[in-house]
């Protein structure tokens, strides 16, 4: 088959061929929040739960609904290859307090920070209806914020402060901190991606 998109087909089909050979009661032993049935991994991501195939991979969700875009497919391939259950020990964390966040701050700024500030901080009734109808926790923070359950025990916050005349929309991202021992760095800008993404779907 010929690949069209490399920035998105190549990762996955990278981790596809891992994930093939991964050992699924490892996989629910090292993660605690992921069931496996001898046919298929089941496991949530905000709120919304999907059953992987193994070992040949496919994925359907559990609400009948649409499949996640093939970079949120290969975060979980990635969750379920690579992280580990961390206790989370009731802090949080901002992406440059977490280990490499220094090295990453600027694509991380750019994709996360900034592009949750427009599309949100312009658009602050349409954020609040969304969050409410993803079933996320209101906080008294910002102009608007909430808190959501990523996906085991891995929990982030999204502030957003709406623009005026004088300054321009603003938004910050915290992570729970066992973030920082469960995610590797990438995986934590693609999870605040994935979280920006899925509130604006749920946009009117």
């Amino acid at each position: 088959m010929q690949v069209e998109n490399h920035k998105e087909e190549v990762p996955f089909a990278h981790y596809e061929a891992l994930f093939s050979q991964l050992d699924p009661q490892e996989a629910v032993n090292r993660l605690g929040d992921v069931s496996w049935d001898g046919q298929e991994f089941r496991l949530k991501l905000l709120g919304r739960g999907f059953a992987i195939s193994h070992p040949v991979y496919g994925i359907r969700a559990l609400d009948g609904g649409n499949l996640p875009p093939l970079p949120t497919q290969t975060f979980l391939l990635r969750y379920l290859l690579e992280s580990k259950q961390v206790s989370w020990g009731g802090s949080w964390k901002t992406f440059r307090e977490m280990p490499w966040g220094e090295m990453y701050i600027t694509p991380y700024t750019g994709r996360v920070l900034t592009r949750a500030a427009f599309t949100f901080g312009t658009r602050i009734d349409d954020f609040r209806a969304a969050c409410e109808k993803m079933g996320a926790l209101a906080l008294p923070h910002g102009d608007a914020g909430y808190q959501f359950d990523v996906l085991g025990g891995y929990q982030m916050q999204l502030l957003v402060w709406e623009g005026d005349e004088e300054f321009p929309p603003s938004a910050q991202v915290l992570y729970s901190d066992n973030f920082a021992d469960g995610f590797a760095p990438e995986d934590r800008v693609v999870a605040g991606d994935i979280l920006i993404s899925t509130i604006k779907s749920n946009f009117k």
